[in-house]
């Protein structure tokens, strides 16, 4: 019987990739009536890109994706550089593999496009899941037109609202973080610096990056007023804001952020959560993969790279153990990391909002502690990127 994979983006997509290239079949479930491009950027460490080219990606990714050369953090108030970690051709010769920035959408595509030429997986558009059980001898997807599939095992490869991750684990509410990110990508014509830049400041900050010539994506989040989003806010990348709103927050920050916000057409806003990390991944022939099973603040821009590593140690468990015990190998091999970067992302929601002199000195004491250990900075990276299945 085939691999169930419930949900067609990134996770479900590399997933299904990961299971074709050890010639597992796989049936794809995804309610939306179509793949359409959803999200602006996003960065893949080089513990991502490594899978992506196991798996013969790399030349659309050259294609697509660009190599920026350092990651800088900017206080805003004065434009003084706090850090700077050295990317580029010093982030494959440290650990193996470009640090690479590209469209979402793009990612999407080409995983779209190598598992099509597969062979391997039958893509079902259009079918929502209603639930899922797991038999002692199969995996079933109950559709919501009463409808069955049957597979070995179910993977949830739902995100964030995922109906599967109902049936394995029932989750702590969401905690409201109090902040709203915004997203967009701005024209900003040729010549745009190969960094990402992110700029920080008391309740707010602002990162951006180019993923093709002359297009800039950013990402601003903001620190709202109250316990609660506000009005007209969601959980939601599709939910559109208004530019002036936007600039408005950021009205005194520095040039290069105005000029980005202003260059926005239609950006999208959504309240930001924050959830502890489930109890259990794993039951019986049913497991989650992705944000399904370890959703995670934006802060380490590591959601994707997660759910392409998942996909790559799910795959050859898959091929090597019993159904059974390879759901549960992977959860247990899995869980302590995406756990670690979960903790990682909610201290960046924090240390990106502190006062001017509060995070200068946070920065420069991280540099100091490397200098006495005589490493250099990026080390502290080396548990992040430097990961190999």
């Amino acid at each position: 019987m085939p691999v169930i994979i419930v949900g067609g983006g990134v996770g479900g997509l590399s997933l299904a990739l990961a299971l074709a290239q050890r010639g597992v079949v796989s049936t794809v479930l995804e309610q939306a009536p179509a793949l359409t491009p959803v999200g602006a950027g996003l960065q893949l460490g080089p513990n991502a890109v490594r899978v992506l080219e196991a798996w013969g990606l790399a030349e659309p990714l050259r294609d697509h994706a660009q190599a920026p050369l350092r990651a800088e953090v900017k206080d805003a108030a004065n434009g003084r550089l706090l850090i700077a970690n050295r990317l580029g051709s010093d982030a494959e010769a440290r650990w193996g593999a470009p640090y690479l920035v590209l469209a979402r959408s793009a990612l999407q595509a080409m995983l779209l496009a190598a598992v099509q030429a597969s062979g391997a997986v039958d893509l079902r558009f259009g079918q929502g899941l209603v639930s899922a059980r797991s038999e002692p001898d199969r995996a079933v997807a109950v559709l919501d037109r009463g409808a069955e599939v049957e597979g070995e095992v179910l993977f949830g490869c739902d995100g964030l609202r995922s109906r599967v991750r109902g049936v394995v684990d029932q989750p702590k509410s969401p905690r409201y973080t109090g902040q709203t990110a915004w997203r967009g990508l701005a024209r900003m014509g040729p010549g745009s610096a190969p960094l990402v830049e992110v700029w920080t400041g008391p309740g707010r900050h602002f990162v951006r990056y180019p993923i093709s010539h002359g297009l800039m994506n950013m990402v601003a989040v903001v620190e709202a007023q109250g316990g609660a989003p506000g009005e007209g806010q969601s959980e939601s990348w599709t939910l559109e804001g208004q530019g002036a709103e936007l600039m408005a927050a950021f009205i005194d920050w520095p040039e290069p952020v105005r000029a980005t916000i202003a260059a926005v057409t239609n950006p999208w806003r959504s309240a930001l959560f924050d959830r502890a990390p489930l109890g259990r991944w794993t039951r019986g022939r049913i497991s989650l993969l992705g944000d399904a099973a370890h959703p995670m603040l934006p802060f380490l821009a590591q959601g994707a790279a997660m759910a392409i590593e998942d996909a790559e140690v799910a795959a050859r468990l898959l091929c090597d153990s019993d159904p059974r015990a390879a759901l549960c190998a992977y959860e247990s091999l899995r869980k302590p990391r995406t756990t670690k970067v979960q903790a990682w992302s909610s201290r960046n929601a924090r240390l990106f909002h502190l006062p001017s002199l509060v995070s200068a000195g946070l920065f420069a004491a991280a540099g100091g502690v490397d200098r006495l250990r005589g490493v250099d900075p990026e080390a502290r990276f080396d548990w992040l990127y430097g990961w190999t299945p």
